[in-house]
């Protein structure tokens, strides 16, 4: 995966919207904290892979992808706001754990990064997103493919008022 094209893309889509809404001088660091545990809570639900009591199947593999993809946007996007994109490197390790607990894991590596800030903090939460990425069974390549068609639908929302 070509995670440096992927960054140059999210600092463009990054000046466009803070352009776009007045944000050049905001501070939307804990806005994107949030809005990344959300969209990570909106791709557990999509997997259902924590709803023990049911008995409903996850949703399409396009719709998880796309979920899981909104995610990446925000850790991205949160990479740049520290200046830590070329502190980023995602390695290929398979996870050992479930995707319940990497959901867990993920879920712990975003609030460790909330809180120090750091490149190791970083990269944790970036290579425990990606692993969570692999664990649903999407390639490198189907992830920037994916994220490079996402990245044009926000510029189109944004265009349209989002």
């Amino acid at each position: 995966m070509n995670v440096s094209k992927l960054f140059r893309m999210q600092r463009a889509l990054d000046q466009y919207i803070e352009t776009e809404h007045g944000l050049q001088e905001a501070d939307l660091f804990d806005k994107k904290v949030l809005a990344l545990l959300v969209e990570i809570g909106e791709l557990a639900n999509e997997t259902r892979c924590f709803k023990f009591w049911s008995l409903k199947k996850p949703s399409e593999r396009q719709v998880i992808l796309e979920e899981f993809v909104d995610g990446v946007h925000f850790i991205l996007s949160l990479g740049l706001t520290c200046s830590l994109e070329e502190e980023a490197d995602v390695t290929e390790e398979d996870p050992s754990a479930s995707i319940t607990e990497q959901f867990l894991l993920v879920y712990e590596a975003v609030q460790l990064f909330k809180k120090e800030k750091s490149a190791e903090a970083y990269s944790r939460m970036l290579n425990d997103y990606f692993a969570l990425g692999r664990l649903l069974g999407f390639s490198a390549e189907e992830v920037e493919k994916a994220y490079v068609a996402k990245n044009e639908v926000n510029y189109e929302r944004q265009q349209q008022g989002y």
